[in-house]
């Protein structure tokens, strides 16, 4: 376990600095801050992978998942006031899509990972990543916010704001709010996963080097 304490310390990092930092706006609502940070944790879990084997970076994962959880439990109890009504910091449905989005993306980017392994040193990172990030990204947008699920009146109300017609990525023609806000997080995270291919070859390049 004490070998895994740096990748949950940073997989811990990163989901809390990302639930914190979505809070915060970025191009008209159309970024938040936490787009940007959230990526890393698939390179949190594919540098474990590559070092420690598929077992570890799951376990890995599983404690970002816990961290989420208590995230999102955390922001559940923050209440806070607008338009008459009192509603949760943190509504539910989106609490269950973070949780549901971040657990199936990050172990189905440890298990291709683990089948791309022995090919060229940045195959298994960038399309464990790729792919990983597009299931992550469509769960999460489809269960927060999609209007063909439904949580309860009460809930539904909570983000019903992400169901407006708008323009696609703001210049394109109308489509619900939610679809322009996944696909500009989606572009993010194809960004930041030709980016960590870098620190992940030198963290990877570094942990691996022989003790002499």
């Amino acid at each position: 376990m004490t070998r895994l304490l740096p990748g949950i310390l940073a997989m811990a990092t990163v989901v809390v600095a990302s639930n914190i930092l979505v809070q915060f706006l970025l191009l008209d609502g159309l970024l938040t801050w936490g787009a940007f940070t959230y990526p890393f944790a698939f390179l949190v879990t594919d540098i474990m992978n590559r070092v420690y084997g598929a077992g570890p970076a799951r376990r890995v994962v599983f404690a970002g998942f816990v961290t989420g959880v208590i995230c999102s439990l955390i922001g559940s109890q923050i209440m806070l006031q607008g338009d008459g009504y009192t509603y949760a910091a943190v509504p539910l449905r989106v609490a269950v899509a973070s949780g549901t989005a971040f657990l199936v993306a990050q172990l189905l980017d440890v298990a291709i990972f683990a089948r791309l392994r022995e090919g060229a040193w940045w195959k298994a990172p960038l399309t464990s990543t790729v792919i990983g990030s597009a299931v992550d990204t469509a769960l999460f947008f489809t269960i927060a916010f999609s209007a063909a699920l439904s949580f309860g009146a009460s809930a539904d109300a909570q983000i019903s704001w992400a169901q407006d017609a708008a323009p696609f990525l703001l210049t394109g023609p109308e489509a619900p709010l939610w679809v322009t806000l996944a696909v500009a997080d989606w572009g993010v995270k194809l960004a930041i996963a030709l980016i960590a291919l870098v620190p992940f070859r030198l963290i990877v390049g570094r942990l691996l080097r022989p003790v002499t």
